[in-house]
């Protein structure tokens, strides 16, 4: 495929590297169906091209890899039959679970804001680059989604309860903390990407040399500090437990993360937890990935995705009425209806190489 800039990913081979290219900077390079499909194609034609020695994921400009899905499209079809927010959770997981179980060596650079989508095509790759400038965030609660993208696998196996609080609050992570939880792999100077990616493709078989001398000075990981009080206040997989606790407390920092928490849709907090208890027990990805296809189809029936989006993104009031509107009104009833497995017919399924 052509170098072309009319296009939103850009496909292309350069010295031995499959080279995926996120190229819509005015949306921060987030995911549409087609670039998920234009993803997936590629990485199929490459998967038995003995030219292809690694593949190579990054954006083209712009302040962030990639900060999530077509958020907007997934409302608006959430607000009438979800045929095309399904269709695009199925093609997203699908491109996720690909670079999961994909045969040849992956790098993804975390330089910038990754959150939602992003962190679902950069978490499956095998090397993972995160900078000063790395944001990364699954703020899913915060408009009536989950924590999605793999997310299930990622989080549960995260130090102590560190997963469920960065799931639940939404937090934002720097690149230092990415490292210290796993998210990252290895922590370069932003100015040092450039000419770190130029030797990759002069070589890609020295990647691991590279790397190793490419990395910069870590900073500390500020969210470590917290730890202990994360394991503590959220040790429960009730949400009315860990806000009970975090009140409890009393402490500048556990009634901050109360107010952030309280500003989440209440049932999205629930299907999280929920969610986190279940993946934690889940080793095969296709299964998770099936698993978090069943939650999003059911959630796009639900008001809070809509909601949320008209909140935060399109009106941008900040001001969700959220539906059920408190924890205690999220019955155990509806949660086991968004947990209730799809039929066969309708259920997700791996992408199956040719």
């Amino acid at each position: 495929m052509s170098d072309d800039v009319s296009q939103d990913v850009l496909t292309f081979v350069e010295g031995g590297v499959g080279r995926i290219r996120l190229n819509r900077p005015k949306a921060i390079h987030a995911l549409t169906h087609g670039m998920c499909t234009t993803m997936i194609e590629a990485l199929s034609s490459w998967a038995s091209d003995p030219a292809v020695y690694l593949v190579m994921l990054d954006h083209v400009e712009g302040r962030g890899f990639c900060a999530g899905g077509d958020i907007r499209l997934i409302a608006e079809s959430a607000n009438g039959d979800g045929a095309a927010a399904r269709a695009f959770f199925h093609e997203e997981y699908r491109l996720n679970h690909f670079l999961f179980t994909y045969a040849k060596p992956t790098v993804a650079f975390m330089d910038g804001i990754t959150m939602g989508g992003g962190v679902g095509i950069s978490q499956p790759c095998r090397y993972r680059i995160v900078t000063e400038r790395t944001v990364y965030a699954m703020p899913e609660t915060g408009i009536g989604l989950f924590t999605d993208v793999g997310a299930g696998r990622y989080l549960t196996r995260m130090p102590g309860r560190m997963g469920q609080y960065v799931g639940l609050t939404g937090a934002r992570l720097n690149g230092a903390e990415c490292l210290a939880l796993g998210l990252g792999t290895h922590y370069v100077a932003s100015d040092a990407i450039d000419g770190l990616k130029a030797v990759i493709l002069a070589g890609p078989g020295t990647i691991d040399n590279e790397l190793r001398s490419a990395v910069a000075t870590l900073p500390p990981a500020p969210i470590l500090d917290h730890q202990g009080d994360i394991d503590r206040l959220f040790a429960s997989d009730q949400l009315e437990d860990i806000l009970a606790a975090l009140a409890e407390d009393g402490g500048d920092w556990a009634l901050a993360t109360l107010n952030t928490l309280q500003s989440k849709s209440p049932q999205s907090c629930k299907i999280v937890l929920r969610h986190l208890a279940e993946s934690a027990k889940i080793e095969d990805f296709a299964a998770e990935m099936a698993l978090e296809y069943g939650l999003a189809a059911h959630i796009v029936e639900q008001p809070d995705i809509v909601e949320g989006v008209r909140a935060l993104i399109v009106d941008k009031d900040n001001a969700p009425k959220w539906n059920p509107a408190t924890p205690a009104a999220v019955s155990r009833a509806a949660i086991d209806a968004i947990f209730a497995p799809l039929p066969r017919e309708q259920a997700w399924t791996p992408f199956a190489a040719s």
